[in-house]
């Protein structure tokens, strides 16, 4: 089946965001070319568009060099997502059923490169597992990096790794660290709401980096900021599902907060592409802030993007209203504002990301509209 030719609105969106993702990394996807990639967490939201996105460089690109394998390994919690289910026999795809804080199945084979994805991403969920969390970001990373040590020398030594961190191993940066950049060492608390997922995250970089240098492995490092759009689940409990869903269901929408926090958002093509310039032009040892540099918004600001995009695209007639959480640490330890720092990125990954916000909403609630399924992240 061809990750390209489905029709409707929806998929129209998907369409240009994979042509998109393979225009702009179109050389890094050739670098992968009769290569295995393994991504972990596959299943999930990253997972949607760096899979499909490999597959549409199979079909639109792939030649002489041969196609790209990959395997998507996840433990499908939830079951096999829709979208994964319905590629059916793609050639070049394995999708194994696995959790990773245990070592891979043998039936897995020699690895050219590795996006270790799997987690719990959204704060909603990752305070409900924390164990969980810090196992996947822990404990599942490091027998992904003993495997890859055991393989290098070898004819089957990994080519490229790259760790899913999180721009949230920042904490709240003081505002002369605003944009962020990766030499800003944190202000996290390591015993907060959060610090599950922020040290742990942390903990995997400190991992990353002692491997890179005592095995001489090809890591690199990405920090997500803010990104959202197709495959991010409306029940995944961040900012942008929340609003979308408002939307959906014809509720006014609602901020759980007084609205004055800022983010960067950035939308998952642009997102995608960064994250294989991160796996095949990073520096061993290496990190790198994918996101995007403005606009830097207020939470009240975003709704009301959301608001007059659904109002043009959906007709809806609703408004942004504020409310309190039932959750009293729904806040504790939530970043003021968050906005990168791209110079290294740009440098030396040339990683630039240009869907503006009011065009990343949009595609994202055509999405949503035709894809309100899925049971909780």
């Amino acid at each position: 089946m061809s990750v390209l030719a489905k029709s409707g609105r929806a998929e129209e969106v998907v369409r240009g965001d994979l042509e998109y993702i393979v225009e702009n990394a179109g050389s890094e996807l050739e670098s992968l070319a009769g290569g295995h990639l393994l991504v972990t967490g596959g299943g999930g939201f990253l997972g949607y568009y760096l899979v499909q996105g490999a597959l549409a460089w199979n079909e639109l690109r792939s030649g002489v060099g041969g196609r790209i394998r990959i395997t998507v390994a996840d433990n499908y919690a939830r079951g096999v997502p829709d979208w994964l289910e319905g590629l059916g026999a793609v050639e070049g795809l394995d999708v194994v059923v696995h959790d990773v804080r245990d070592p891979l199945p043998d039936e897995v084979g020699p690895l050219d490169y590795v996006i270790h994805a799997a987690g719990i991403a959204s704060p909603t969920y990752y305070r409900r597992f924390p164990i969980e969390t810090m196992d996947a970001n822990v404990g599942g990373l490091r027998l992904l990096l003993d495997r890859a040590a055991l393989a290098q020398g070898s004819v089957d030594e990994v080519c490229g790794f790259l760790f899913m961190s999180s721009s949230e191993i920042y904490g709240d940066p003081a505002p002369e660290s605003i944009p962020t950049p990766e030499t800003y060492r944190g202000n996290v608390s390591c015993t907060g709401p959060r610090a599950c997922y922020d040290e742990s995250k942390r903990f995997g970089e400190t991992l990353c980096v002692t491997f890179a240098q005592v095995h001489g492995l090809p890591i690199t490092i990405a920090r997500p900021f803010n990104n959202y759009g197709p495959g991010l689940k409306l029940t995944d409990r961040r900012v942008i599902p929340d609003l979308a869903r408002d939307v959906l269901e014809g509720r006014d929408v609602t901020l759980l907060s007084d609205g004055t926090a800022t983010r960067t958002f950035c939308y998952a093509a642009d997102a995608i592409v960064g994250y294989y310039k991160a796996l095949v032009n990073g520096r061993a040892g290496e990190s790198y802030n994918v996101g995007i540099e403005r606009p830097e918004i207020s939470m009240s600001e975003l709704a009301e993007v959301v608001v007059s995009t659904a109002r043009e695209e959906l007709g809806y007639g609703g408004r942004v209203v504020h409310a309190a959480s039932g959750d009293p640490q729904y806040l504790v330890d939530n970043p003021n504002r968050r906005c990168p720092d791209l110079g290294k990125s740009r440098a030396e990954l040339t990683f630039d990301p240009r869907i503006e916000i009011e065009e990343g909403i949009r595609r994202s609630l055509v999405w949503y509209a035709e894809n309100r399924g899925g049971a909780d992240a």
